[in-house]
């Protein structure tokens, strides 16, 4: 019989004490597993999906975060707009070489999913969201050509079963008993991205700003404009004087106003602004002179979801970390408690091994090997929890927040595991061995 024959038999002899330790020690790799995982794909998420752009620029008074939140991550709701005026200037500014406009605010119903819509340009698609990484297009041929063509994420098809044709109509503001009357159809479906990106709708800003409500009402739009540029507002009134009267004319009669020739500029507002540098100190110099103004503030996404990930979320990490390696050592502990124990009740079992023409060392092996197998064990089985546990929150955690997980995933520091675990057994298994090896067989078996 050889040695890992004999260490099974002992270690089923007690069945019930070896597999409580080896399952605290599978809980604890497990836990440590989910963390590493999950951690890790959400740290490639937020540090991927807006690195494509130098900037995002939205208004003042918001905040950095919960501006690259909202217009990267689609996670809570945007502060303010921005005048379409702000757009066409920042265009002009030395150093910028593309402004990609993002309008946010409606939904889809929430029998179709509630993922968010945005009104955006078509050359939104012709950009990397990441470095090296761009839109590949799954289904459909030229993109957002029409005013009511739609573009889908691939996790929207996959929800809703929408295919090229498919026809929607918007939740205006995510409030579901206002239904725009207009339908969009689907012209386009992306490949899937691993990014918030697979769970977004696009449409043509044209389309966007042609449904009621979503122009400013100019008399808004222009005190705005006066107050943001410091201009006279009467000027601006005298300027814009029909316009204002079409409008107090549609009040009146409790009817829309409808441009049949286009939104005029003035009454457009976009949510946000997607720019991209030239380079690195183009945009730094871009950032500096916005935050001199009060209009717009513009932001590095890297950088601010980096400061989340380290002083937040890396915390949070290193925290868990931190418990769930106290909890594999204690399980060590307890592998250690109960094979110790065992030495006084199996110190005949191992003189008549002696006896039996057993040398020393390999009666230590069998107790150093007892412990690996259990240590070892049951981090093999820690493995396979733990990931087992991602792939059942993976739909979870989509849902609830909205990020793509993939249940698949695996991290490079997993491969340091089961040499850590190895490592732990065999410093573990030493002192009963040693006990063991220092048994005396004359004593023992008369005893």
């Amino acid at each position: 019989m050889n040695l890992l024959a004999i260490v099974w038999k002992s270690i089923r002899q007690r069945s019930l004490a070896s597999s409580l330790t080896a399952l605290s020690v599978a809980l604890g790799v497990a836990l440590m597993i989910a963390v590493l995982v999950i951690n890790g794909v959400v740290g490639r998420i937020f540090s991927q999906s807006g690195s494509g752009y130098s900037l995002v620029v939205g208004a003042q008074g918001g905040g950095e975060l919960p501006l690259v939140l909202s217009t990267i991550y689609r996670i809570g709701k945007p502060y303010d707009n921005l005048p379409w005026r702000f757009y066409e200037e920042l265009q002009e500014r030395a150093g910028v070489e593309q402004v990609i406009p993002l309008c946010f605010g409606d939904t889809t119903s929430e029998e179709e999913g509630s993922f968010p819509i945005i009104g955006t340009l078509p050359r939104f698609f012709g950009t990397d969201y990441a470095p090296g990484r761009s839109f590949g297009i799954k289904k459909g041929g030229e993109i957002l050509k029409g005013t009511w063509d739609a573009v889908i994420g691939a996790e929207v098809a996959r929800v809703n079963g929408w295919d090229m044709g498919s026809t929607f109509k918007m939740v205006h503001g995510g409030v579901q008993d206002h239904v725009h009357n207009e339908k969009f159809t689907v012209t386009g479906v992306l490949a899937p991205t691993g990014t918030p990106n697979d769970k977004t709708v696009y449409i043509h800003l044209r389309g966007f700003f042609m449904l009621d409500d979503h122009a400013k009402p100019a008399s808004e739009a222009i005190e705005r404009n006066a107050v943001l540029y410091g201009e006279d507002i009467e000027a601006l009134r005298a300027e814009y004087a029909d316009l204002l009267a079409k409008e107090a004319a549609a009040k009146k009669s409790g009817q829309h106003v409808h441009h049949h020739d286009g939104i005029p500029d003035i009454q457009k507002e976009v949510t946000a602004l997607l720019v991209l540098t030239k380079n690195d100190v183009a945009a730094l110099q871009l950032s500096s002179r916005l935050k001199e103004g009060v209009i717009a503030q513009g932001v590095n996404p890297i950088i601010v979801m980096r400061q989340l990930m380290d002083n937040l979320v890396g915390n949070i990490r290193y925290a868990l970390m931190i418990l769930t390696g106290l909890i594999i050592a204690v399980s060590g502990i307890g592998i250690f408690v109960s094979i110790y124990n065992s030495m006084s009740d199996r110190r005949k079992e191992i003189a008549i091994m002696r006896a039996l023409g057993a040398s020393r060392q390999q009666v230590f092996s069998i107790i150093l090997l007892e412990a690996i197998v259990l240590t070892v064990g049951g981090g093999l089985l820690g493995l396979l929890i733990g990931h087992g546990l991602v792939f059942a929150a993976a739909p979870i955690v989509t849902a609830r927040s909205g990020l793509l997980i993939d249940p698949m995933h695996f991290e490079p520091i997993e491969l340091w595991i089961i040499p850590a675990l190895l490592a732990m057994a065999t410093l573990i298994g030493i002192l009963p061995g040693l006990t063991a090896y220092r048994t005396d067989v004359a004593k023992a078996l008369y005893d």
